[in-house]
């Protein structure tokens, strides 16, 4: 069922709402042209120090700093499924684990004082998967974190912010803080408690649109999310199309979302997308069954 929740402030023009035909689309991986949208892996509102360091092994890992950050809990940056759980005793990571979320990009996360995943659980943006500490090969308690893609590891990017190298740089987690930006709502309250999200692209620091899937019903949504102008109409918009059938739109200028954009598509490939002013995001077409 689709949430009531959904406030709008309408401007001069009406927006356009362009619907057509159900179907089934299984859920599938973020293609490799759409890194996820990775967040800070702690919680709503956590500032934390982003450490980038010349002879970092490897090159592009950051390692996350805070006073007292023992014990803090460490959450997924993104959607995916737990691939490793492992424990190196007083070398290396020390306890780590693994997340892969498609299309070749895994995060991985190090020198935990606890894991409280175990391989194989599929985890939401902001699931709890461990607890930060000082374990494995370290003079102190910090969060090793990195993003890698085909098991190449990458320059970090946090909430559509590019992490500096080499210094140390203040982030404050928007991770499951209801929409990023200052945003009141989830993807979730957009599309309807049924449904999880599968698939996501950062629209730089305006936004991010989400695809979702309810496996009860076989429904797709779509919704994207504003992180700028938050609580005044501006233009955003959200689509899904099922290959073969005609694309559904919502567009206009909203307060804080547009969509949601539902459809079924029987095991037939979807193409989905969404933009808040000039920032535009449109997938292949994906998740096909």
């Amino acid at each position: 069922m689709v949430s009531m929740f959904k406030v709008r402030r309408w401007a001069a023009a009406a927006a356009t709402v362009v619907l057509s035909a159900f179907g089934i689309v299984a859920a599938g991986q973020v293609p490799a042209s759409a890194a996820p949208n990775f967040q800070v892996p702690f919680q709503c509102g956590v500032t934390v120090t982003a450490a980038t360091f010349s002879g970092h092994r490897p090159a592009n890992a950051v390692d996350f700093q805070k006073s007292g950050i023992t014990g803090m809990p460490v959450i997924a940056s993104a959607p995916g499924t737990v691939t490793r759980v492992a424990n190196e005793g007083s070398t290396s990571y020390g306890r780590w684990i693994e997340i892969d979320h498609g299309s070749g990009w895994r995060t991985r996360y190090a020198h935990l004082s606890t894991q409280e995943v175990r391989v194989g659980q599929s985890v939401s943006l902001g699931t709890q998967i461990g607890k930060a500490g000082a374990t494995g090969g370290v003079t102190g308690p910090h969060l090793h974190y990195e993003q890698n893609l085909n098991g190449v590891s990458q320059r970090v990017v946090l909430h559509g912010v590019a992490v500096p190298y080499y210094g140390k740089t203040n982030f404050t987690s928007r991770n499951a803080c209801g929409g990023g930006g200052g945003n009141p709502y989830t993807p979730q309250q957009v599309c309807g408690s049924a449904f999880s999200v599968i698939d996501s692209a950062a629209l730089g620091d305006a936004g991010t649109t989400y695809l979702l899937y309810d496996g009860s019903s076989g429904r797709n949504c779509v919704t994207t999310l504003k992180a700028t102008s938050v609580g005044s109409p501006s233009p955003v918009s959200a689509f899904l199309e099922v290959e073969g059938s005609a694309r559904a739109t919502d567009s206009g200028d909203y307060s804080y979302y547009a969509g949601p954009v539902t459809k079924e598509a029987a095991s037939t490939c979807v193409k989905w997308g969404g933009s808040v002013g000039s920032r535009s995001y449109t997938s292949p077409f994906e998740h096909c069954g």
